[in-house]
């Protein structure tokens, strides 16, 4: 059998087995000790006379020393499983905190390599747990928020409108209104569909080589009128590039991020796009002179309906981002941030041949 090499310097895990077996047979050893002795002692102090070639002294010897097994093995047995068992009564209880919705219980097993591996499993499960019921608040959170504003405007000039006592302009401006809220939420209800079917997805399919540059212009085009009502500049630095890739995913990931640079630029700002060829990737580059993003914000920016403090301000659910992180991992890529106060800088880094 070829054994693996144990990697970082760790030492190999001892099964529980061994560890069960070595306990039993220190009781053992401990009982049969205590009992001879015992047993020694009585003879030599004369409690009872052994005659080696009585039988009866025989039988009763055997069955003293089956007796005083029994007691001092229970005895034994009780305080080794006391101190034995006493992380796995621990854990119950902290597993019991979980079940019960405390996700900051934490527990400690002391410096030996197994109690340490132990409490390291339980407190990162703890940890994801938490995280996971901070994201789940901030999702009730944001969407009732996000939701409830279009939903009000649609039902108040809805109203409006249905009472009939406006002219034909204004009118028009309150179905412009009803609609541009209408879209808004078919957007967010498609982000979060599209969201829910990419983290279901496992294996990149679809894959075919494509130009990537002609995609990005075509998804700027296609933000033509959000960019152009804010009078953003908007800056092409590359040349033709392909790559092996689904088209249909990485259009998501331009749109997701250009919208986002859109949504923070300033008025009368710019924006910058760029392709740089690293030998078997390509990283594209969307900066935008919007404001700083906090050191806080940008280590939970990629998170699932994460949304910062600047964001609130503006429509978005937290989930064109995730989105973009979850795309870019299919295809064996990495995605990130770089903000100063002067831009704000997303880097996606993919293989030509994903």
């Amino acid at each position: 059998m070829i054994h693996k090499k144990i990697k970082n310097g760790k030492r190999p895990h001892i099964p529980l087995t061994f560890i069960v077996t070595v306990i039993a047979f220190f009781v053992l050893v401990i009982t049969m000790f205590v009992v001879t002795l015992v047993s020694y002692l009585m003879i030599h102090l004369g409690v009872f006379h052994y005659v080696p070639s009585g039988r009866a002294s025989f039988i009763f010897i055997m069955v003293e020393f089956s007796l005083s097994s029994i007691v001092v093995g229970t005895c034994v047995s009780l305080v080794v499983g006391r101190i034995s068992l006493r992380p796995i009564s621990r854990m119950i209880t902290a597993l019991d905190c979980l079940a019960a919705g405390d996700y900051k219980t934490r527990i400690y097993f002391g410096e030996s390599t197994v109690g340490k591996e132990l409490a390291k499993s339980f407190n990162m499960l703890a940890q994801e747990l938490d995280n996971t019921e901070m994201l789940r608040s901030d999702f009730v959170n944001n969407f009732s928020h996000e939701f409830k504003t279009p939903i009000v405007s649609i039902y108040g000039f809805s109203r409006l409108l249905l009472k009939g006592k406006v002219d034909e302009n204004t009118a028009r401006e309150y179905l412009s209104i009803i609609e541009q809220e209408s879209g808004r939420l078919s957007k967010m209800a498609t982000n979060v569909l599209n969201l829910t079917k990419i983290e279901n997805q496992t294996i990149l399919t679809d894959q075919a080589e494509y130009n990537v540059s002609e995609q990005i212009r075509r998804s700027i085009l296609l933000l033509e009128k959000k960019w152009s009502a804010k009078n953003i500049q908007l800056s092409c630095e590359f040349n033709e590039h392909k790559i092996t890739a689904n088209e249909e995913l990485l259009k998501q990931v331009w749109i997701n991020i250009l919208d986002n640079a859109i949504k923070f630029s300033p008025e009368n700002g710019k924006i910058t796009v760029a392709i740089y060829d690293r030998s078997e990737a390509i990283s594209v580059v969307i900066k935008n002179n919007g404001p700083k993003i906090s050191e806080h914000d940008m280590l939970r920016i990629f998170n699932k309906f994460y949304q910062g403090d600047a964001s609130h301000g503006g429509e978005g659910t937290g989930v064109g981002l995730s989105i973009v992180k979850k795309i870019v991992d299919l295809h064996g890529g990495k995605v990130w941030v770089e903000s100063t106060d002067k831009e704000t800088a997303f880097w996606v880094s993919l293989p030509v041949s994903a």
